[in-house]
């Protein structure tokens, strides 16, 4: 689940840098990044300082690891972090949240920036990205995000969410197959898309039925508030999202989670039998 485009299809945000990959020439120096716009403080609110602070790393660090295209530091504020950090207008208060394939934290930090309230988990599976996602957890002190590396597929009947969010991660019918089944029932997906939103979706409306999906539409966020509105393919769950294949892999690590737990009246590490 390499993010290798931005929202738009372009290369930036989560295009892969082929010298931290260990081939091609070392990653060239960050340039300065254009200064917060005024809209950022009415988003981020007390947490300004923090995206600012995020922003600053993502043209340094995220440059340097190859996590950012250095063409893309100029435009952070408005083509990544704002654009990412709008998707909080669709969040209920309290929900849970995992950013599928985070990359450099789009969107996951930004939703997170932007609303406390939210328990924010960034699921990457290369190692050199979570540790940049990890460094800045730390540096930012986020208390409500954590970073898990894996793929999505090895995290059925593990980890389960009220929203799943992408971007720039894959197809919208390949990356239903590795979201979908991570949603609590009537949850949803928000995958930003970009202008192949609706071609996307039309393309995949039969995969996502078969995945569980029982609502979908194409919605804009960010109006009035930005330059150029975000577009999100926004997909609901019904009773059983990710579909049977799903429901039979959550029900196979459930059983498998209380058979690996110690039975009641059984004695527990230090002699101490269990009480009920």
């Amino acid at each position: 689940m390499d993010t290798e485009s931005t929202a738009d299809g372009q290369p930036g945000a989560g295009a892969v840098n082929p010298a931290a990959e260990g081939e091609g020439p070392p990653a060239p120096a960050a340039v300065e990044s254009a200064e917060a716009p005024a809209v950022a403080r009415e988003v981020f609110g007390e947490r300004f300082d923090a995206a600012v602070r995020y922003t600053e790393l993502l043209a340094t660090a995220g440059v340097q690891r190859g996590l950012i295209g250095p063409r893309e530091v100029p435009r952070l504020w408005d083509r990544h972090v704002l654009n990412c950090a709008v998707l909080a207008e669709l969040l209920p208060v309290g929900t849970t949240l995992c950013d599928v394939g985070s990359g450099a934290g789009l969107p996951g930090i930004p939703v997170a920036l932007a609303r406390p309230d939210v328990s924010v988990t960034l699921l990457e599976p290369l190692l050199r990205r979570t540790t940049f996602l990890e460094e800045v957890v730390r540096e930012l002190a986020l208390e409500n995000v954590t970073v898990l590396r894996g793929r999505a597929e090895e995290m059925v009947g593990k980890l389960a969410v009220d929203v799943v969010t992408a971007r720039a991660v894959a197809p919208l019918d390949r990356l239903a197959g590795w979201g979908m089944p991570l949603l609590r029932p009537h949850g949803q997906m928000l995958a930003l898309k970009g202008d192949s939103a609706e071609q996307e979706l039309a393309d995949s409306r039969a995969g996502l039925a078969r995945l569980g999906a029982v609502e979908w539409s194409v919605i804009s966020v960010g109006e009035g508030t930005l330059e150029t509105s975000t577009r999100v393919v926004q997909v609901k769950a019904g009773e059983s999202p990710g579909g049977v294949k799903a429901a039979t892999r959550r029900a196979k690590a459930a059983r498998a989670g209380r058979t690996a737990a110690p039975r009641t009246g059984e004695r527990g590490r230090g002699g101490r039998r269990r009480s009920r």
